[in-house]
């Protein structure tokens, strides 16, 4: 169960950082699954965690705010300081939930369209549960349609047209 929940990176909608750590050390936080429990327990992490954790920084644009408190951040530097713990935990899945929905929309697009490159760099598999169909179709590969639990539609984001809209969430009909 520990390797999987290692190889397996949370985004939230509400960040869970850390507010009163610095960026940095909320990356680091990324690598607790990967460190020795002495070294976890008096916050001495590897050189190597702290470079990638710099580097993870550096991929989403805020290795200028290492240093900063996680609560002087915007919500969208925070959710990429929530990305950039993901990137230093090495994970091989990412389930984002709701990532943006709490983010203006340039800061939305910011975070999904790292989130997309992160994918294909990569060549990891990310699971975004998405609201916002524009968004959807804008930056997912595939879309996955679910409706009271049950799947209903999984097609390219491109063909994701009216009419699959339309049986995805049944327009015109009320609410089960």
């Amino acid at each position: 169960m520990r390797d999987i929940r290692r190889d397996t990176g949370l985004i939230f909608q509400q960040f869970n950082l850390i507010r009163r750590l610095t960026a940095f050390e909320n990356v680091l936080a990324g690598r607790l699954g990967h460190a020795p429990t002495w070294r976890v327990l008096l916050r001495r992490f590897s050189r190597a965690d702290r470079q990638l954790a710099l580097a993870s920084l550096d991929r989403v644009g805020l290795l200028a705010l290492a240093g900063q408190r996680a609560d002087r951040l915007s919500g969208g530097q925070q959710q990429r300081v929530a990305i950039a713990r993901v990137l230093a935990q090495r994970s091989g899945l990412i389930l984002a939930d709701e990532p943006v929905a709490s983010l203006d929309p340039a800061s939305a697009a910011n975070v999904l369209g790292t989130l997309r490159a992160i994918a294909h760099e990569r060549e990891i598999a990310v699971l975004c549960s998405l609201h916002q169909v524009d968004l959807a179709t804008s930056f997912a590969d595939r879309v996955i349609g679910l409706r009271a639990g049950c799947l209903v539609a999984d097609l390219p984001a491109a063909q994701l047209d009216a009419t699959e809209q339309s049986r995805i969430y049944r327009v015109g009909e009320a609410a089960q």
